[in-house]
């Protein structure tokens, strides 16, 4: 028996892409979440497991690089950049608009991490229905 993950009792209703990317609970879940499958496809590359923390200033290029800069505050660090990918990550999961496989099958298939991230997170931005 398939069980799925009930997004609606998980999130609160988000009106743009801005609520989404600024949204540090959601930032929190994507954390682990983003981290999860960046392992999972070092795992698969390397035929072996490896479980590796993404660095904040790759998920921040690869936000910057995905033209969804113009989306957050000027004033935001690369931390704060890094915490909205993540959001972004998961919030785009939960709501179905990208799968995990389809997630790491992205970074596999991409020899730089942050043109990996790059590609997803368009997709994303592709996909989103947000304003």
């Amino acid at each position: 028996m398939k069980k799925t993950i009930n997004a609606s009792s998980i999130l609160i209703p988000h009106k743009s892409l801005n609520e989404v990317l600024e949204d540090h609970r959601l930032a929190s879940l994507g954390d682990t979440y983003v981290n999860f499958v960046y392992s999972l496809a070092l795992s698969q590359k390397n035929r072996k497991p490896i479980g590796v923390k993404v660095k904040g200033s790759i998920l921040a290029e690869a936000l910057r690089r995905a033209g969804l800069r113009e989306h957050v505050s000027s004033s935001m660090s690369c931390h704060d950049l890094a915490d909205a990918v993540e959001a972004l990550l998961v919030y785009s999961w939960l709501n179905e608009c990208v799968t995990l496989n389809e997630s790491v099958k992205m970074l596999v298939e991409s020899d730089d991490p942050i043109e990996g991230l790059r590609q997803l997170l368009e997709r994303i931005k592709s996909r989103i229905t947000l304003s």
